[in-house]
């Protein structure tokens, strides 16, 4: 999600930095512990991309998801640009990490998305209907192919095109090879029903041994109640489906409520939401789960939770949570990032695993979405994770 368009009216060499809203539903996040051992993570270390770096023609930024590639090695990162500075596209990269930290960053290769007819898809100010807000990228563990979301667009006008959501499949060289048939409830409509404008799929990842694709609405579906507020968290859907777009079955995760009084003087309203998710190799019901929100006067808050699907209601058939007994998932609070000594905390939208350590730890690399804005940074943040 661009927060840059929330903030304002209108949206090779590195430096490295050292270093529920619906009723009977619950409203604030879970007091128990997914497991009885808990999760633990710890700065590795940082490093910030040069603003707005070029790379062989593009403009390096808006970097909204990462994942790595299990048969190169290498990392993909997606940009959200909507084809406005150049067309919709992603990068891969070598990111050299280990328990001293993140020691180097050197982008290796960039491709488009293309279209089924082959084409780039066009800036989203064409208004014709085929242009994508991309999110999310997930290199499928069994083929190396890339599985990618983007939000669509809910327009704010009658007369535009309605872009609906989706999850497709890409070559590594950015060519269309599909896409994942989505449940009901993410079509975008006209009416007070589906996902909210620009809180759409931002949040993908395989799970249960590569067999499961789960996503993650980044806010609240309309009829399911309103958004996150000062008093009250919301309930934001979590879905499994099989490789085919069958429904396994879809949860509630139980987003915070907003943490501070924005400034009174701000036009903008507090946003929050979920952008990644992992899977945990060793339990299907287990995820890491990031959310970010933002508020006028205090910037970026951003939080890591250890979260599972074991006691939450099975929903898939709810067409609203409105008035339902919902039982969320639980989750515990792994890292709240403004307590890891980084140099700052700027909005961290993907998140994928990296190598083990020696000692066992598993690294956990996420990166920022500087929205190509001059206030913002791309930056790499390295954590263990045990």
């Amino acid at each position: 999600m661009k927060l840059s368009l929330i903030r304002r009216a209108c949206g090779a060499a590195l430096v490295m930095a050292t270093t529920m809203a619906p009723a009977m539903a619950a409203q604030s996040h879970g007091t128990a512990a997914p497991s009885d051992t808990g999760v633990r993570a710890r700065l590795l270390g940082e490093k910030i991309v040069p603003h707005k770096l070029p790379f062989r023609n593009t403009t390096v930024g808006g970097l909204s998801g990462i994942d790595r590639d299990p048969c190169t090695g290498e990392y993909v990162m997606i940009s959200d640009d909507r084809s406005v500075l150049q067309p919709a596209r992603f990068y891969t990269a070598r990111i050299a990490v280990d328990g001293a930290g993140v020691h180097s960053v050197d982008f290796t290769g960039t491709h488009p998305f293309l279209q089924p007819d082959g084409q780039v898809y066009p800036p989203a100010s064409a208004g014709d209907g085929k242009a994508v807000d991309p999110e999310e990228l997930r290199v499928d563990p069994r083929t190396c192919r890339y599985w990618w979301a983007q939000e669509g667009d809910r327009p704010k006008s009658a007369s535009d095109p309605v872009i609906q959501p989706s999850i497709q499949f890409a070559t590594p060289s950015g060519g269309y090879l599909g896409q994942l048939p989505l449940p009901a409830q993410y079509v975008n409509t006209m009416d007070d029903r589906g996902l909210r404008r620009n809180k759409a799929i931002e949040a993908i990842t395989f799970g249960d041994r590569d067999r499961v694709l789960t996503s993650v609405a980044e806010g609240p579906l309309l009829q399911d109640g309103p958004e996150p507020t000062l008093e009250l968290g919301a309930l934001v859907r979590l879905t499994r489906q099989s490789r085919t777009g069958e429904v396994l079955g879809q949860f509630a995760y139980p987003l915070d409520k907003i943490l501070t009084k924005p400034d009174p003087s701000s036009p903008w309203p507090p946003d929050a939401g979920v952008p990644s998710i992992v899977a945990f190799r060793d339990d299907p019901s287990r995820y890491l789960v990031l959310e970010r929100s933002w508020v006028a006067g205090s910037g970026f808050r951003i939080r890591l939770y250890d979260t599972t699907t074991r006691g939450a209601t099975v929903m898939e058939n709810l067409d609203s949570l409105a008035g339902q007994k919902v039982i969320p998932m639980r989750k515990e609070l792994v890292a709240d990032f403004t307590d890891l000594g980084l140099s700052t905390v700027d909005n961290i939208e993907g998140m994928t695993w990296g190598p083990t350590l020696r000692n066992g730890e598993r690294t956990l690399l996420l990166v920022s979405d500087d929205n190509f804005a001059d206030d913002e940074v791309t930056q790499i943040v390295a954590l263990g994770i045990r």
